[in-house]
């Protein structure tokens, strides 16, 4: 008999919230994680007294109830909500895109003029069905705030011209006719106190875990180890890149300690022109207000093309991959006593929140 019935590979989000209910359900589970901690993406370190969120920005946002209540048994999260500002070429602009975004661009006060503004200038695009990222933001936001906000920002994220990116990627930008910058609309929204790399550990609890061992280097061994697989990493090289690569986005980070105790002001400032080539600046310190510092952490966000042996970040769901991922999921389906789980297992983004939800729907349906 295998000594565990699950080989977790992979100690990140997905992989944590499944160890976890599969414990408490009464079964027996392995981590096996190549990094030298746990948490993935969402993984923090603590720098000058200060709570660094290492992969970029993570806030914890939710309206479901059951996922809110599931992760508050790990860690007490403080009351953080997300208003990122946009540098536009040296001018400051509201986000997302709200009343005061339009009167910062137009000077307009009531809904009714920024309604009015923004329908002149979508009428005089004149698009119906959209074909790609940027007839759809001209359509939805006009031109004003898709050259300022938008273009930009989409362009250096991606990496090519919105002309050639899906249209479904703008669907994630709110436009709001009130005076509100908070970024998401969700009813519960945080930050564990203490950082993800805790929260994850606590996730964890007793079950056992293997840092810094890649699964790929002993395969057999570990399988042995098991009844069954539960894979969260890039699901190409699970079948050995059988149909070819998947192609992603992926972030290099510049972090630096300043001798100030405040650098911009507010936790992410993004830059919206192409110029700059950074995406945006995080200031770590005001993810959690209450850890006092005389000095500062900054991370500049730099986006690249994935290369072997980098970080993949974003998947590129343009027709190409998405075929690409279809053959790979035919091919997980058909493979026994292996479960497939996790953004780069299902080549998708997933909010933090969709992950522990999608661990829910996979537990349920196994138990």
């Amino acid at each position: 008999m295998a000594e565990y019935d699950y080989l977790i590979v992979g100690g990140g989000l997905f992989g944590a919230c499944f160890a976890r209910v599969m414990t408490e359900r009464g079964k027996r589970c392995f981590v096996v994680e190549k990094r030298e901690t746990v948490g993935g993406n969402v993984a923090t370190e603590q720098i000058e007294g200060i709570t660094v969120h290492k992969f970029g920005a993570h806030i914890f946002h939710t309206s479901d109830k059951r996922v809110w209540e599931f992760v508050n048994r790990f860690a007490e999260f403080n009351n953080f909500i997300n208003s990122p500002i946009a540098n536009y070429k040296g001018k400051l602009y509201n986000l997302p895109f709200n009343m005061h975004t339009f009167y910062q661009l137009w000077g307009c006060k009531t809904p009714s003029e920024a309604r009015a503004i923004i329908d002149a200038q979508r009428a005089a695009v004149g698009i119906k069905e959209p074909s790609n990222l940027e007839e759809k933001a001209l359509m939805s936001v006009g031109e004003d705030v898709y050259k300022t906000l938008i273009k930009g920002y989409t362009e250096k994220q991606w990496g090519r011209d919105c002309k050639y990116l899906p249209s479904f990627i703008i669907g994630r930008v709110p436009l709001r006719f009130v005076y509100d910058n908070n970024y998401f609309n969700d009813k519960y929204q945080g930050i564990p106190l203490g950082g993800y790399t805790e929260f994850v550990k606590n996730i964890l609890g007793d079950t056992e875990v293997l840092l810094g061992a890649d699964y790929f280097a002993d395969r057999d061994k570990f399988d042995k180890m098991a009844d069954n697989v539960l894979y969260t990493g890039p699901i190409d090289r699970f079948f050995g890149y059988k149909y070819g690569a998947l192609e992603y986005r992926s972030l290099r980070f510049e972090t630096e300690i300043m001798d100030t105790d405040d650098y911009q002001g507010n936790a992410v400032v993004n830059y919206t022109d192409f110029e700059t080539p950074f995406t945006r600046i995080i200031e770590h310190k005001h993810f959690d207000r209450t850890q006092a510092s005389d000095k500062t952490v900054v991370t500049r966000e730099y986006p690249e093309k994935f290369a072997e042996g980098g970080d993949p970040y974003y998947p590129i769901n343009d027709a190409k991959n998405t075929e690409l991922y279809k053959k790979y999921a035919a091919l997980a389906k058909k493979t026994p006593n292996v479960l497939f789980g996790g953004r780069l297992a299902e080549y998708r983004y997933y909010d933090m929140d969709d992950t522990v939800a999608a661990v829910f729907e996979m537990t349920d349906l196994l138990l």
